[in-house]
Order: structure tokens, then C-alpha cells, then sequence
């Protein structure tokens, strides 16, 4: 896990720099740095839409009694995206703005859903015993019984 952080903080940065000074080159400075403010400011606006739809479904969800997973995870995407979209740079963005593609959080949001209930079904199996429930401390009883 280290090396890939490695290796995606040494060559997202020089990614990023190559691509701007080709851009740069083609459309000159200050083109360049407009673009990549509006590619932020768009980003930020279509993150905040998505973002409050997004908490809309969830509450929803958990009115009705549902467990908003997937949604929750397609959250946590759209923060990933956020952090990218405010980076500046043109292929973070790129990245950010296919993270905020519905069909894209889904598929992913399902994706890690799937391999986390499969771990955990791994994990029941290896000898560990799993109960779900619920507690409370019933202090009426406790004073009877003292």
C-alpha cells in the first residue's frame, strides 16, 4: 500500500505539471489558468447538486427503515471527487468529474459493498461468531436487585 501511495504522489504531480505545460503551450497562460478555475467552480457547483441529492436519498432511506449503503458509499465517492475537482490540474479533474457519473458511483458504491459483505462472510467462516442485536441497561432492574 505504501509503494502505490509512492508512486501515485510522485507521478500525479508530474502528470499534472506535463499536461499544463501543454496545455499552456497551446493556449497560452492565462487560458490555462481560467480553464482550470472553471473546471473547479464547475466541479464544486455539480459536487454540491449531487452531494445534497445524494443526502436526500439517504434520509430517505433511513426514514423508510432502509440501510442507505450504497448511497453512503457513493458519499464518500463524491468526496474523493470534490478533493480532485478542487486539485488543480487537468487530470485530476478528469478523474473527479467521472466520479461524479452516477452510474459510476453506483457500479463502484456496489462494487465495495460486494467486497466488504465477502470479506466479512470470510471472516464469520474463520471461526469468529457474529451476533447483531441490540443493548440497553435496564436501571429498574438493577436497583431490585442490589
Amino acid at each position: 500500500m505504501f509503494r502505490l501511495l509512492f508512486i501515485l504522489f510522485i507521478t500525479v504531480p508530474l502528470l499534472e505539471l506535463y499536461l499544463l505545460i501543454q496545455v499552456g503551450s497551446y493556449l497560452g497562460a492565462v487560458p490555462t489558468i481560467t480553464l482550470c478555475l472553471f473546471t473547479a467552480a464547475l466541479g464544486a457547483g455539480l459536487l454540491r447538486h449531487q452531494g445534497l441529492e445524494t443526502l436526500a436519498r439517504v434520509q430517505k432511506k433511513l426514514q423508510q427503515g432502509e440501510m442507505p449503503a450504497t448511497d453512503v458509499i457513493g458519499g464518500l465517492i463524491l468526496l474523493f471527487s470534490g478533493v480532485l475537482l478542487l486539485t488543480p490540474g487537468f487530470f485530476t479533474d478528469i478523474i473527479g468529474f467521472i466520479c461524479l457519473l452516477p452510474q459510476f458511483r453506483h457500479y463502484v458504491a456496489r462494487g465495495m459493498l460486494a467486497k466488504m459483505l465477502k470479506a466479512q462472510a470470510q471472516q464469520g467462516r474463520q471461526g469468529h461468531v457474529i451476533v447483531e442485536g441490540e443493548f440497553w441497561e435496564d436501571n429498574e432492574r438493577k436497583r431490585l436487585d442490589d
